[in-house]
């Protein structure tokens, strides 16, 4: 029915648009609340004052969502709002002033759902109240809301067809119109999966390549929303297949990412370009790997994808599959040869990335066809993401693998490490993982090949397990810290005031004598200054200039110290034979008056237990001392040169 051919009443002509259109509004809610048996019931305005609309064909009313939410639907789409008001709400009372018409009821819900009268009217399907409406020649059906919607925009997202059919044929020039997002009636429809609509827009001249203020087009939308039949008819009434968002996305980047093996069909019978790139450097076969779908896989290499394309930061699609953690994938990519050594631009393999994000089935699949010389090429092991990301399972693998657990970080990437750290085990030691350490110590892990002694990390953090495993398997008790220099083991300075733990340290051949060699002697020491405590996260400046060495009788004056320095020397003086001590010292325990006997302990002569157990622990050697045990000796003296049995010394 075109709109020349409607008749013009002469009983709408001296009514305004507005009138109008709640004249057509009263009449459609009237219908729609008419009690059962009441067809011949209608209301007063409508029934007296309009003739007769001509016979409609009733159709089901398509179920509609809250059309505050028409630009993101939910998921559940077939949700319906309800009709009337909240039962908190307080009930509407009929009075003189507010008399119970259909148009009240409408507005007061109305204000409720913030709906318009037009889109009401076309949300319930009421093709009589819009004929009405057309026949008047109402503007109100082509004056865009505050989005830019007409009316044709709001029946072709609500599915209504015989609206949009009234709105098509009464004006064909809306059919391409758009709203403020660039949107015509047909990407409307095609994202609500309105099919009946698509085909009839399509039919009437709905252009299905205009693009959307992000150069969406009608299929791309269909596609994004997995709309198998409404993309066979856009493509089939000439849709360019190829056509890009403005993020570089095609038709087939969506379907893939989706996993639709029947829209990739479509696409593909269409001539969908395998070789599309989106900004990213991604093709469609990079995107349906990234998601893990097999089947799109399979069909995608049949029409000559390429399985290792890369993104613009150098990951391949097998790369994508193993951080996301899709087996199947990765099992299908492997079987059609897929590149395992390929890295990224940051140098980073397929075993690497797996690694990381704790995939251990995918890296127990990667290990045989991952190059042992591309793994070194790269400049970390997959050892050190195992160890800083505590993957103990996937590094008891890796080390049964053959993984060297010495292996050292590259020099540029031990540098984005303030403490240079270059060792898978100085990882697990700064973590506090003590299995993975052990795991890595017993595996051969050599503990004194970073610039920071882990030891070091353990003492400080009076971490007293870590630390006598540590020690048990070698490490350097008697390490320096290169940027806090001083004149005695910086074990030490980190954490003397733990007596257990320097208790600790001096049984494993920690050496205490420069503790006692000040280069002041009985002369007056320079005013001293409060000394820096090493941070626990040591840090490596190389353009730091040098600092003076810190001496012993410094660090354990200073008032962090002042309550325990009499213990910490007295403890000191067990470990060493002839020694003197300054007047910095003297100066510290005579400002104490239960610290004398610790004065008297220094002076000279010594037991000779002492001094035999001095002498036979550095005969043995520092690196010995763990192999006292099986020297052929009573084990009350093997206990005694442990300092397992406390002797008095004064």
């Amino acid at each position: 029915m075109a709109v020349s051919d409607l008749e013009d009443y002469d009983v709408y002509s001296h009514l305004s648009d507005e009138e109008l259109l709640q004249i057509a509004v009263e009449r459609s809610l009237a219908d729609i609340h008419r009690p059962p048996g009441s067809d011949q019931i209608t209301s007063s305005s409508s029934s007296s004052s309009a003739p007769a609309a001509p016979a409609v064909l009733a159709t089901p009313t398509q179920t509609n969502p809250n059309p505050r939410q028409r630009h993101d639907p939910p998921r559940n789409l077939y949700y319906v709002p309800p009709l009337q008001p909240p039962p908190s709400d307080p009930p509407e009372v009929p009075n003189c002033a507010n008399p119970p018409t259909a148009l009240s009821q409408f507005l007061y819900k109305g204000f409720k759902r913030e709906v318009s009268p037009l889109q009401a009217l076309i949300m319930n399907g009421d093709a009589e109240a819009l004929m009405d409406l057309v026949r008047c020649r109402s503007s109100s059906l082509t004056d865009p809301d505050d989005e830019g919607w007409i009316a044709l925009h709001e029946a072709a997202f609500y599915g209504q067809i015989q609206c949009v059919q009234i709105l098509v044929r009464a004006h064909p020039d809306s059919v391409n119109k758009c709203n403020l997002k660039n949107q015509t009636a047909l990407p409307l429809a095609a994202e609500r999966g309105n099919v009946s609509c698509v085909d009839f827009l399509l039919k009437h001249g709905a252009d299905p390549n205009i693009a959307n203020k992000d150069q969406e087009t009608p299929l791309f939308t269909a596609c994004q929303h997995l709309k198998v039949a409404i993309v066979d008819l856009l493509l089939k009434s000439g849709a360019q297949v190829n056509r890009c968002c403005s993020q570089g996305l095609s038709a087939l980047h969506e379907a893939c990412r989706h996993g639709c093996l029947e829209l990739c069909r479509l696409l593909l019978e269409a001539g969908a370009s395998l070789q599309t790139k989106n900004i990213y450097g991604i093709q469609p076969f990079f995107t349906a790997a990234q998601h893990g779908h097999v089947d799109v896989i399979h069909l995608l290499v049949k029409n000559g994808a390429d399985i290792n394309g890369q993104a613009g930061d150098g990951a391949s699609p097998l790369y994508e599959a193993c951080k996301n953690g899709h087996v199947s994938a990765v099992e299908a990519l492997l079987s059609l040869r897929a590149d395992t050594n390929r890295s990224t631009k940051s140098g980073l393999l397929p075993l690497h990335v797996a690694v990381q994000n704790n995939h251990i089935r995918i890296v127990s699949l990667l290990i045989p066809v991952t190059s042992s010389v591309r793994v070194q090429r790269s400049g970390i092991s997959p050892l050190h993401i195992a160890a800083e990301r505590n993957r103990d399972d996937i590094m008891e693998l890796l080390i049964k693998s053959g993984f060297n657990v010495n292996a050292k970080l590259s020099e540029d990437r031990s540098m984005m490490y303030e403490d240079r750290r270059s060792t898978p085990l100085y990882f697990s030691i700064y973590n506090g993982n003590l299995e993975a350490a052990e795991m890595l110590l017993e595996a051969g892990a050599d503990p004194n090949l970073d610039i920071f002694n882990p030891l070091l990390i353990a003492v400080r953090l009076g971490w007293m397990d870590m630390t006598m495993l540590l020690l048990r398997y070698g490490a350097d008790v008697n390490a320096q810290i290169s940027t806090q220099p001083s004149s005695f083991p910086s074990a030490f300075l980190l954490n003397m005031e733990c007596l257990p733990m320097l208790k600790l340290l001096l049984d494993h051949g920690c050496d205490a004598r420069p503790c006692f060699d000040c280069p002041y002697g009985h002369k007056p020491h320079p005013t001293a200054t409060e000394s820096r405590r090493p941070s626990e996260n040591m840090q490596l400046n190389r353009h730091e200039p040098a600092r003076r060495q810190i001496q012993f009788c410094e660090a354990v004056s200073s008032t962090s110290f002042y309550r325990v320095t009499g213990p910490i020397i007295s403890m000191l003086l067990d470990y060493v034979s002839h020694v003197r001590l300054c007047s910095r010292l003297l100066e510290v325990l005579d400002s104490h008056s239960g610290w004398a006997p610790i004065k008297l302990k220094a002076l000279p002569p010594h037991p000779l237990m002492q001094l035999c157990r001095l002498k036979i622990r550095r005969l043995v050697g520092v690196r010995r001392l763990k192999l006292l045990h099986t020297l052929p000796l009573p084990a009350r003296l093997i206990r005694f040169l442990h300092y397992d049995i406390h002797y008095s010394l004064t």
